[in-house]
C-alpha cells in the first residue's frame, strides 16, 4: 500500500483501489499495502500469474490485470466487489471460505490447492490458488491470492480421460491384436491378441517382453532383444512407427505381424501400444512375387508381359538377349508390332480366338530380331485373369527354335534325301508326286513323270571301280538338275536310276523337250578322275491324267515306257501312250529342225502393210516370220512359235527377225521408199535384262534410224513382266523406238497403266470387228487412245464396209487382207521384195 505522502504527490499504481467511504487506514495499514504494491509490480510482469488482495470482509483492494482477465472486467472494475462475486467456488465455497479464515485466525499461508470456480463473466474455471497473509507492525491486514489457470490443462487432462476410456474400450473390443507395453514389459494384451499368439490365458503373455515373443534374430540377422529396444525408441520420438516383425506364438509357431507401435500416455506413465496385424499371407504372398520376380528375371526362356490392350508392360533379360530388343523398346509398344509378319492376319486372328476362349495357346511363329533377321520361335501365351475372372494381362514365354530347327531339318533331309547325290529320295518323291497330283487336280493341268536309267553303268562298276561310278551319278545328278526348272523335282531311286516330276507343263511337247534335253546332258563326256567316258541314259515317260491318275499308276508306266526305250535301242525317251510317244517323237523332230532352220537360215520375213486411212498411203510394215522347210515347204508361226518357246529357241528367232526387219527397212529407205517397220517381240525376249542393247546393235549393224522401227508387244505380255514391264519400256523408249500394243482389249490393261507408259500406238484387236463390229467398243478405244495422244491401228479389215466403219469413228492407219490387197495394186510391192 502506497504511504499516505506517495499517494498526495500522486504516486498511487493504476491497479491501486479507488477511495472509500471507510474511515481513513492507519500508517500499518498503509505500510501493509506498500508492501503489496511491491508485490504487486513484480507480479503484474508475470501476467500467467492471477493476483488479488482482499480485507476481514473480504472486499477486494487489489487486483491485477491477468486476475481482472478472469472475471471478465477492467482491475478498477474489480477493486471495491467482494471477492465472492469475482470467484464463486459453488459446492466447494464454504470449503473455500474456511481456508481463508484459517489463514486469518493462523496467520500462515494456505496449501497450495487446485479449485474450480465460475467467474464473474460466468466462466468455469480451475485454478491453482494460494492464499499469503499480508503483516504490517506486527498486524494481519490483507490476504493477498495468487491464482494460476490450469482450465486449459484440466480439459487437456478430461479429454485424455475420455481418451483413455474410450482406449480402453476399443482396447478390449478390436478385432484387432492389441498389447500395452511399458517400460519395454507388457502390462495388457486384449482378447485379440491372445488367439494371435495362440495363448489361452493373459498371464501367458503379461509381465514378459515383445522380444520373449520372437525369434533370437529376425531375418535380417538383427537380435530381436536389440531391435525391439530401437524400435521403441524410434517410436518415442516420432509418436509411433510401423514395422514388420517375425513372431513366435505361445506355441512355438513362427508367424509374420504388421506392427504399428505407438507412444502413449497412460494414467501420467509413458507407455506404448502395439497394433499387430497378421501378416503372414501377405509375406507369403511377397515371398511368392520375389520368387516369380527372380524367375522371371532369370529364365533361360525369353518372357514378355502386356497389359489387357496387348501393350508390353515388361519383358526379361533373355527376351533382350534372344530378339535383341531391350525394355525402352518395348515397354509401351503394341505387341504385335515384333512379329515378323511372315503369317497372315487370319493366322493371328485365329490365335487370339484361342487364347480369349481357353486362356492358352502355344505354337510356332516367325519373330523379327532387332537387327531385322527373322528367327523361329516356340511361343506359349496365356491370359492371366483377376479376381473378376476378367483378362487383366497376357504373359508370352518364347523359345529360340533356330537351333532346333536346324537340327530337325538337317535330320529331315536326310531322311528324305540320297546320301550320295543329296537329291530327293523316294520318301520325298513320293510326297511331291501327290502333292503335284493335288495341285493338277485342282488346276485341271497336266504334269509328267521321267524315269531315268543309264545304260550300261555295271560296265562303269566293273571296270572302273565303284568310286568311279559314285562320282559319275553324282556328276550325272547335277546335269539333270540343270535340265529342269526350280519347280521341277530331280530324285534318285537308288543305283543307277532317276524320276523326274515336271508338274504343270501344257503339253506332252514340254515333256519331250526335257527327255531330249536329259539325253543330250547326260550324253556328254565325262571327266573322271584322270578318266575320260560316255554315257547314255533311256528315259521314260508317263503323263497325267492320260497314264495315270494317281502316284504309283504314274511311277508303273513311266518304267514300262522306259522298258520299251530300251528295247528300241537305248539312249533315247519313250512314252507310255503310243499316241502320245508319236506326238513327242513329231515334236522333238520338230526342235530339231528348228535348230536346223537357225543354221541354214531357212526362216524368211513376210511384211503386211499398214495404211493410213484418210489417204490410203503407207506409213509402215510389220514383218511376220515364215519357216521355208525343206520338206514341208512353208510353214506358218502357228505350226512352229510354240515349239520354239518351249526348247528356248525363241530370242534366237525374235532377235533373227528384229536383224532382217531394221535391215530390209534400210533397204526401202535406200530405194527411196521411208517406211516404218514394225517387228513384234515375243514374251521370252521382253524378259532379256538385254532387250534394249539387242536392239541398239540391230539398228547400229543395220544404219536405221530407232524412229523408223516399232516394236510390238501385247497386253499379257505387259501383265506377266510385272514391275519389270515399266523399266523395259523406258529403256526401249530411251533409244527413240516407237512401241505399239498390240491386240488391245482382249487384256485388262488400265487406264492408269496407259498413262504411264511410254505408248504411241494401239491397234484394235480383231474380235471388235467380227459379226458387223462392236462400234461402242471401238468408239471407246478410238477416243481413249486420241485422249492419250496415240495413234489407233485396226487390224485384220477385209471389207469395205468396216473401212468406212473405222473412217467414221476417226481411226488413223488399218492392216490386213483389205489392206494388202490395196498395196499389192500399188505397183510398190515389186520394190520391196
Amino acid at each position: 500500500m502506497v504511504q499516505p505522502d506517495e499517494a498526495q504527490n500522486g504516486a498511487m499504481p493504476a491497479s491501486a483501489a479507488p477511495p472509500l467511504s471507510h474511515p481513513a487506514p492507519s500508517r500499518a495499514t498503509y505500510d501493509a499495502l506498500h508492501l503489496i504494491t511491491r508485490m504487486v509490480a513484480a507480479l503484474e510482469m508475470t501476467p500467467l500469474v492471477a493476483a488479488c488482495s482482499f480485507d476481514r470482509e473480504g472486499i477486494v483492494h487489489f487486483c491485477n490485470p491477468a486476475c481482472a482477465r478472469l472475471c471478465g472486467m477492467t482491475p478498477d472494475q474489480a477493486c471495491g466487489r467482494p471477492l465472492r462475486e469475482l470467484f464463486n467456488h459453488g459446492a466447494r465455497q464454504q470449503e473455500y471460505d474456511a481456508m481463508v479464515d484459517a489463514v486469518w485466525r493462523s496467520g500462515q499461508p494456505s496449501p497450495a490447492d487446485e479449485w474450480q470456480a465460475r467467474s464473474a463473466n460466468g466462466s468455469d474455471l480451475w485454478l491453482y490458488t494460494t492464499c499469503i497473509p499480508i503483516f504490517s507492525d506486527g498486524q494481519l491486514e490483507q490476504v493477498f491470492c495468487m491464482h494460476i489457470d490450469l482450465t486449459q490443462r484440466k480439459l487437456q487432462e478430461d479429454e485424455l480421460t475420455q481418451a483413455s476410456i474410450n482406449f480402453r474400450q476399443l482396447f478390449r473390443n478390436s478385432g484387432e491384436a492389441m498389447l500395452l507395453i511399458r517400460e519395454n514389459t507388457i502390462v495388457d494384451v486384449n482378447p485379440a491378441a491372445l488367439s494371435m499368439f495362440s495363448c489361452e490365458h493373459k498371464e501367458q503373455m503379461v509381465g514378459r517382453c515383445l522380444a520373449d515373443f520372437s525369434p533370437l534374430q529376425q531375418p535380417d540377422g538383427t537380435a530381436s532383444g536389440v531391435a525391439v529396444t530401437a524400435l521403441m525408441h524410434e517410436a518415442h520420438g516420432k509418436t509411433n512407427r510401423f514395422f514388420d516383425w517375425r513372431f513366435v506364438s505361445c506355441k512355438g509357431e513362427l508367424f509374420w505381424g504388421e506392427v504399428l507401435l505407438t507412444s502413449i500416455t497412460e494414467d501420467h506413465h509413458q507407455c506404448f501400444y502395439a497394433l499387430v496385424r497378421d501378416a503372414s499371407e501377405r509375406k507369403r504372398a511377397e515371398r511368392t512375387l520375389f520368387v516369380a520376380a527372380q524367375v522371371f528375371e532369370n529364365s533361360h526362356d525369353a518372357i514378355l508381359l502386356t497389359d489387357r490392350r496387348r501393350q508390353v508392360i515388361a519383358i526379361n533379360r533373355a527376351y533382350t538377349a534372344i530378339t535383341g530388343f531391350g525394355a525402352d523398346a518395348m515397354v509401351g509398344q503394341d505387341i504385335s508390332q515384333f512379329r515378323a509378319c511372315q503369317e497372315n492376319e487370319d493366322f493371328f486372328r485365329q490365335l487370339w480366338g484361342v487364347v480369349e476362349a481357353t486362356g492358352h495357346w502355344q505354337g510356332e511363329i516367325r519373330l523379327r530380331h532387332r537387327d531385322e533377321h527373322v528367327f523361329p520361335a516356340w511361343v506359349t501365351l496365356t491370359a492371366i485373369r483377376d479376381s473378376r475372372d476378367e483378362v487383366s494381362h497376357y504373359m508370352a514365354i518364347l523359345s529360340d527354335i533356330s537351333e532346333r530347327k536346324k537340327s530337325e531339318e538337317h535330320t529331315r533331309h536326310l531322311a528324305e534325301h540320297d546320301f550320295l547325290t543329296d537329291l530327293p529320295n523316294r520318301v520325298l518323291l513320293a510326297d511331291r508326286l501327290n502333292q503335284a497330283l493335288t495341285a493338277a487336280r485342282r488346276k485341271h493341268s497336266m504334269l509328267a513323270v521321267l524315269f531315268i536309267d543309264l545304260d550300261r553303268f555295271k560296265a562303269v562298276n566293273d571296270t572302273l571301280g565303284h568310286h568311279a561310278g559314285d562320282l559319275l551319278l553324282q556328276e550325272v545328278a547335277q546335269r539333270l538338275i540343270r535340265c529342269v526348272r526350280g519347280v521341277d523335282t530331280v530324285s534318285r531311286q537308288g543305283g543307277d536310276e532317276f524320276i523326274l516330276i515336271l508338274p504343270d507343263i501344257g503339253s506332252v511337247g514340254q515333256a519331250a523337250h526335257v527327255a531330249a534335253a536329259v539325253l543330250q546332258a547326260v550324253g556328254q563326256e565325262y571327266e573322271l578322275g584322270g578318266h575320260r567316258l560316255n554315257i547314255s541314259a533311256s528315259v521314260g515317260v508317263a503323263a497325267y491324267p492320260h497314264d495315270g491318275e494317281d502316284a504309283d499308276s504314274l511311277l508303273r508306266h513311266a518304267d514300262v515306257a522306259l522298258l520299251h526305250a530300251k528295247e528300241a535301242g537305248r539312249n533315247r525317251f519313250h512314252f507310255f501312250s503310243p499316241d502320245m510317244n508319236a506326238k513327242a517323237l513329231e515334236r522333238s523332230k520338230l526342235e530339231d529342225g528348228l535348230r536346223r532352220a537357225l543354221s541354214e537360215e531357212q526362216f524368211e520375213l513376210e511384211f503386211q502393210p499398214e495404211l493410213e486411212l484418210a489417204s490410203g498411203a503407207p506409213v509402215a510394215m510389220e514383218a511376220l516370220l515364215r519357216w521355208r522347210h525343206p520338206e514341208q515347204g512353208l510353214l506358218l508361226p502357228e505350226r512352229f512359235l510354240g515349239a520354239a518357246e518351249e526348247s528356248g529357241l525363241m530370242i534366237a528367232a525374235g532377235n533373227w527377225v528384229l536383224q532382217q526387219a531394221c535391215g530390209s527397212a534400210r533397204r526401202w529407205q535406200a530405194a527411196g521408199q521411208a517406211l516404218t517397220v514394225a517387228v513384234n517381240l515375243s514374251a521370252a525376249q521382253f524378259l532379256q535384262k538385254d532387250l534394249s542393247a539387242q536392239v541398239a546393235e540391230a539398228l547400229q549393224q543395220s544404219g536405221l534410224e530407232a524412229a523408223m522401227l516399232e516394236l510390238e508387244l501385247t497386253e499379257s505380255m505387259l501383265q506377266k513382266s510385272g514391275a519389270q514391264a515399266a523399266g523395259s519400256l523406258r529403256s526401249l523408249d530411251a533409244l527413240g523406238v516407237r512401241l505399239v500394243l498390240d491386240d488391245f482389249g482382249s487384256g485388262y490393261s488400265s487406264l492408269e497403266q496407259l498413262r504411264s507408259y511410254p505408248i504411241h500406238k494401239l491397234k484394235i484387236a480383231p474380235a471388235f470387228l467380227r459379226d458387223g463390229g462392236d462400234l461402242d467398243a471401238i468408239r471407246a478405244i478410238i477416243a481413249m487412245a486420241h485422249g492419250l495422244r496415240m495413234a489407233v491401228v485396226a487390224e485384220a479389215v477385209e471389207t469395205a464396209e468396216q473401212l468406212e466403219l473405222l473412217r467414221a469413228e476417226g481411226c488413223d492407219l488399218y492392216q490386213g487382207r483389205h489392206a494388202s490387197a490395196a498395196w499389192q495394186h500399188s505397183g510398190l510391192a515389186t520394190l520391196l521384195h
